[in-house]
């Protein structure tokens, strides 16, 4: 009896198992659809509010398809369609023609399409973290003033770049890019420039025209910061570690802008030896001696020869003050005249202890 209860229960226990497992993947069956209701009826709700405010926030859903298709939404100012699974940009989107604003962070995207011209009023484009290998040249003919294109797969840049004039922030950190255009110089509008964690080597000079704010170039192979740099007066933060730079010293970039402003001025100054923020007195220029003459007038410019002076009297009676030469210094200025005297002078005799020309006054 005993054994027979016990075959009983070893049966029940298993199918009691298999009832309660069922029962689970039962209610998470019915979980996934209760989930996938509620994130198509939050999307239509976002879409509604969208064609309301003009402001669409499609964001962290993992769409891999624009879901907007059925819906009027060109008076859109505002579209965020980060942290989805989108491989291009929406075509749909590129028809909202006042958009202003557009996220597309952490997507699969590879290349922006052309139909992104007519967005001309879009002045803010993220569309970091995605897989862009080129920037095309239309991009640039957009009012933009702020492009963030961090994390992504670029090589470089092109020259097009300085076409984006009203450009202010420009953010191209961790990508593979190994030389900046000079092009970039042409940016007279740009406030912070990030290009850190690339693959540069030199930094061009045509940096130092802009209006920089903010500089970061971290994280790359800088070995030199040009003196020019030292005309960036308007900039407050500059972020370089994390390069073999030698010129300035590690030790000097340690401490920071100020020291490594005063080192490019004392390297402009053995360089040009004509720095523009430091006033040093000029050494280059030294007063020439002048010419030796016979002339008493040159040897004493200051001297009054009048006919009250005592000189040329004819009565033997000369005034002189103790300031004024006497008959031993007249005659070792002589000797110093008859040296350098040019060789179509008249000669000069000594009378009466004075020098005077031979030849007609």
């Amino acid at each position: 009896m005993a054994s027979s209860q016990g075959g009983v229960s070893a049966v029940t226990a298993p199918q009691s198992q298999h009832i309660s497992n069922g029962a689970q993947w039962n209610n998470m069956g019915v979980s996934q659809h209760q989930h996938q209701h509620h994130t198509a009826r939050s999307l239509d709700r976002a879409l509604d509010d969208a064609v309301c405010s003009g402001i669409l926030n499609l964001s962290g859903r993992k769409l891999r398809e624009y879901p907007g298709v059925s819906y009027d939404l060109t008076d859109t100012t505002q579209a965020d369609l980060s942290k989805n699974r989108l491989t291009e940009v929406p075509a749909e989107v590129c028809l909202f023609a006042p958009l202003e604003s557009l996220h597309l962070y952490h997507n699969c995207i590879k290349c922006v399409p052309e139909a992104i011209i007519n967005l001309q009023m879009l002045t803010y484009l993220d569309i970091s973290r995605n897989l862009l290998s080129v920037l095309p040249q239309y991009l640039f003919g957009l009012p933009l003033k702020v492009l963030l294109v961090s994390n992504n797969k670029l090589a470089c840049l092109p020259d097009h770049i300085g076409n984006a004039k009203g450009l202010m922030e420009l953010d191209i950190s961790c990508n593979e890019i190994q030389v900046l255009p000079a092009q970039v110089g042409q940016l007279h509008a740009l406030r912070e420039l990030n290009i850190r964690k690339n693959c540069l080597h030199i930094l061009p000079e045509e940096l130092s025209d802009l209006p920089l704010i903010r500089l970061d170039f971290s994280c790359n192979k800088i070995t030199e910061i040009p003196t020019a740099y030292r005309k960036l007066r308007q900039l407050q933060h500059i972020v370089l570690d994390n390069n073999p730079c030698s010129p300035p010293p590690a030790q000097i970039c340690l401490k920071g802008k100020v020291h490594i402003f005063k080192y490019l001025n004392i390297q402009a100054c053995r360089t040009d030896k004509k720095p523009d923020s430091l006033e040093l007195p000029s050494l280059g220029k030294r007063c020439l001696p002048q010419a030796l003459t016979d002339s008493m007038e040159d040897f004493y410019p200051n001297k009054n020869h009048g006919p009250d002076s005592g000189i040329g009297s004819d009565n033997g009676e000369k005034r002189l003050s103790t300031t004024e030469p006497s008959d031993d210094d007249t005659m070792s200025l002589h000797s110093q005249v008859s040296e350098t005297a040019r060789a179509d002078a008249p000669p000069a005799t000594l009378q009466d202890g004075l020098l005077q020309r031979s030849g007609p006054l």
